[in-house]
């Protein structure tokens, strides 16, 4: 059974939240941050990415930064941005964008069920990315921003979160991006334990966006666990801040790679070595994949279609389905030697919100000098790898809409 709990949120003030809200951390970089946040020092920006309000040469995983993050959180309470709400509470996040809604279920998931495997993972974490949101969560007392998590979709859970957005929401806003988001309070003792009790038949949630955070939350708590001799189980740090959506609302995008090199190769020669496991053809104008296992290839202004000849794949293998993997055990590994996407500084990803453009950008600039552009993988996919204990490869689902951060965040005290 899956634990959902409620909690006392803090969160700002009505009419304070369209100042407030901001992209979450890892969706810009820290010069991008800066800019955007500009000069509102209210933004949650200065929170996330507290870098932003430090000398530029200091490292990003300085322990000033982490401590600047405490800082500006408490001087948003202190200048009246936040308050907290008196009752322990859900809260309902609703997102629109380009007419369509996902519904999530926002609630303290627990670290018991992360160590547990009722919360399944389909990502390995990388130890310094781990390591600085375990050091920001430690620091700043504070689970600043929620994970994204999915739940296979129930009708009595669908009913309940309707019966609440039938009303008007706390905060409703849109933003400079165009997508609308909207915020319920639930505080009512008996919707919230409806919610909660249908939230335990769940046999398990799953992380759609945010692994480094779920696992810094987790460590961070089992760390508070066991230096506390008084420990009951029920203190607010066994605990941390996510919104829970069901699976048939999600979208996934496509993610896609651009190459530095071409790994000594000439053009004629890689068409040649990618033509012995794909059927290869010159396109007019961008092309879009437009299914599994068909691939698109912008190389000296021009776009190809590649697609996966038959033996490439296994459809029968949770793994071996994915457009990923395939790409990378059939071009990436034996074409251009790039082994381990986590750490091989040859590759990069850029996320299906960028456009296709973005990558022919990164192609005609100089600075890459072949892109890949791939079909998104499905729900299904990602959840029957969670399930039978697979690991995805590196940056292969890009969720949108993004959550915003600052809506609402989970105290460890």
């Amino acid at each position: 059974m899956a634990i959902l709990k409620s909690f006392k949120g803090l969160r700002p003030k009505k009419d304070k939240v369209s100042l407030v809200a901001s992209r979450p951390y890892d969706v810009i970089n820290s010069e991008e941050a800066k800019i955007e946040a500009g000069d509102n020092i209210h933004s949650f920006l200065h929170v996330v990415k507290p870098e932003i309000d430090l000398p530029a040469d200091l490292d990003h995983y300085s322990p000033l930064v982490y401590q600047k993050a405490k800082e500006n959180f408490e001087k948003l309470i202190k200048d009246g941005m936040f308050m907290q709400d008196k009752e322990e509470c859900l809260y309902i996040y609703r997102l629109t964008m380009d007419g369509r809604t996902q519904t999530g279920i926002v609630g303290s998931a627990s670290i018991d069920d992360y160590f547990n495997n009722i919360i399944k993972k389909h990502e390995l974490t990388r130890p310094d990315k781990e390591l600085d949101r375990i050091n920001h969560v430690r620091v700043a007392n504070i689970n600043a921003e929620p994970v994204f998590f999915a739940y296979p979709n129930m009708k009595a859970l669908d009913e309940a979160v309707n019966k609440i957005v039938a009303v008007k929401p706390e905060y409703d806003f849109t933003t400079e991006d165009g997508i609308r988001h909207e915020f319920w309070v639930v505080s009512d003792a008996a919707a919230v334990k409806n919610i909660i009790d249908l939230f335990a038949k769940l046999p398990a949630t799953y992380v759609a966006d945010g692994h480094h955070r779920t696992a810094a939350a987790a460590l961070v708590g089992k760390e508070r666990r066991e230096n506390n001799p008084n420990h009951t189980g029920n203190e607010e740090y066994n605990f941390f801040l996510a919104v829970h959506f069901p699976d048939n609302q999600l979208h996934i995008m496509d993610y896609n790679r651009v190459v530095k090199d071409l790994n000594g190769l000439s053009e004629e020669e890689l068409l040649k070595k990618i033509s012995e496991n794909f059927d290869v053809t010159e396109k007019n104008g961008t092309y879009r994949p437009n299914a599994l296992h068909n691939f698109g290839m912008y190389l000296n202004h021009k776009w190809y279609s590649l697609n996966a000849k038959k033996g490439t794949y296994n459809d029968t293998d949770p793994i071996g389905v994915l457009d990923v993997t395939i790409l990378s055990e059939r071009i990436l590994a034996p074409i251009f030697n790039i082994v381990d996407l986590r750490t091989d500084k040859r590759i990069d990803f850029v996320g299906g919100l960028r456009g296709l453009g973005e990558l022919e950008n990164r192609v005609n600039s100089g600075e890459m000098k072949v892109a890949f552009a791939l079909h998104p993988v499905t729900m299904k996919q990602l959840i029957d790898i969670a399930d039978t204990g697979n690991i995805m490869p590196p940056k292969t689902t890009w969720f949108e809409p993004k959550l915003r951060s600052g809506l609402v965040v989970h105290s460890l005290d």
